[in-house]
């Protein structure tokens, strides 16, 4: 298809994105968007540095190609070279979505699925500043490299999402209920979802108390668990961060004891959602990595560069944003592996703690935080009463020693809206869960 230069490793990566934004803000249309963009990311090595260059003229790759290789400096012996080494040289074809493609759904059928939740948010008087978002999106991936990689892929999503707030009990209350499927003819029974949410918000502002500041043993719900994984450890893992830190090399060897017996944190582009990435964006094909295994340090997470640097395999995780960036070593889904107990086991075992359902935003490197949306006490191993929260914390590799529990439900959570940041590359599509997660000695304010 391209004539690649000799002595250098070439990569080209082609994308076609179709998206559709539809938005409507307390009745009012304000957005109705279609967008298709196409373009390619293409790259050159010679053994010592990587030259790069964007473009959406497809027709202009050749010449790209051949414009970088005038300045590279070719090495006879570059597949060798140990970066290059690392790449894997798959061949597929992995078109999952062409049957029920979401560009063939009309427009109009899209706005109208918005549309008929209007209804369910009159039912509430207390609810108010209604946002109401339909998106989609359709990207269909091709990689092709010197090495002989040739393989093309889709994903897609479809998704509606709302946003409001809770007033006249105090402090308002911000709520949300978002709906991710990869069809748009799963989006079945969204109202009803809806409505139940919006019954528990209610409910919740109503009667939700402050939470006296202390130290709890803390209940994790699925989403919360999920987001503490990303937060606290999956960053931790991304192997860039350890590139020329002797430090953080030592502290983070393999073989390490760094959690509880019971615990495993895995990340994975295989399974379906917002995490799906079947190959990464330099054609290595997704695998299930085992970060933490029985409380074991087993794992992290390369691109060929920091494989190469730190002598171990690829993993699948060289991801950029679109194809005007640089595949980055960046996470897709992270989760904490399920346990043996129930959710009313884990509960049941706490005298007096704090059960967090769900979250506002999270962050974390050596320390933690999660802002909880909502939260309930925990009395006598029963949940109590909702509780206002406005932030949990610990030191991460502590909290990892004091988990005590894990559920066996599980649940792996997927966004259409907002994802992870690195660098300048914001927002990747993530996916994150896990089980029920019971935690000692957590800071609650």
């Amino acid at each position: 298809m391209y004539q690649f230069p000799k002595g250098l490793f070439t990569d080209v990566r082609l994308e076609t994105t179709d998206s559709t934004t539809i938005q409507v803000n307390d009745g009012k249309l304000v957005q109705n968007k279609n967008r298709s963009e196409t373009g390619a990311m293409i790259r050159v090595f010679d053994g010592r540095r990587w030259y790069y260059s964007a473009v959406t003229d497809l027709s202009a790759i050749q010449a790209e190609i051949d414009g970088l290789a005038a300045l590279a400096a070719p090495d006879p012996d570059i597949e060798n070279h140990p970066v290059v080494r690392a790449l894997e040289v798959n061949k597929a074809q992995e078109l999952r979505y062409a049957g029920q493609d979401v560009r063939r759904v009309p427009g109009a059928q899209k706005l109208e699925l918005l549309l008929s939740h209007k209804a369910v948010f009159e039912e509430f008087e207390a609810v108010k500043g209604v946002q109401m978002i339909y998106s989609d999106r359709h990207l269909e991936k091709h990689i092709l490299s010197s090495l002989g990689t040739d393989v093309r892929f889709d994903q897609q999503f479809a998704s509606v999402n709302f946003a409001y707030t809770v007033v006249g009990f105090g402090a308002p209350h911000n709520g949300r209920y978002r709906c991710y499927k990869t069809r748009f003819e799963e989006l079945t029974g969204t109202r009803q979802a809806l409505r139940q949410e919006l019954v528990r918000d209610v409910e919740y502002a109503q009667n939700a108390v402050p939470m006296p500041a202390g130290v709890y043993t803390c209940v994790f719900s699925p989403v919360t668990a999920g987001v503490f994984a990303h937060e606290s450890f999956g960053h931790k893992s991304e192997a860039d961060f350890m590139i020329g830190d002797e430090t953080m090399k030592r502290e983070w060897k393999l073989g390490t004891r760094v959690g509880s017996e019971t615990l495993n944190i895995i990340d994975s582009g295989l399974p379906e959602g917002s995490g799906f990435v079947p190959f990464d964006d330099e054609g290595c094909r997704a695998k299930e990595t085992y970060l933490i295994k029985n409380g074991i340090l087993t794992g992290r997470l390369h691109s060929a560069l920091t494989a190469a640097d730190l002598g171990e395999k690829v993993t699948g995780n060289a991801r950029a944003m679109s194809f005007e960036y640089e595949p980055i070593v960046r996470m897709t889904s992270t989760y904490i592996g399920a346990g043996t107990l129930t959710r009313e086991e884990l509960i049941g075992g706490v005298e007096d703690g704090v059960y967090i359902e769900d979250y506002k935003h999270g962050s974390g490197m050596s320390t933690f935080t999660i802002a909880p949306n909502r939260a309930w006490r925990i009395r006598n191993g029963r949940l109590a009463e909702p509780v206002r929260v406005s932030v949990v914390s610990g030191n991460v590799m502590e909290t990892l020693h004091r988990i005590t529990g894990l559920s066996k439900e599980f649940k792996l959570c997927s966004s259409a809206l907002g994802g992870c940041g690195k660098m300048e590359q914001f927002p990747l599509p993530v996916a994150f869960g896990g089980p029920y997660v019971r935690v000692e000695d957590l800071q609650v304010q």
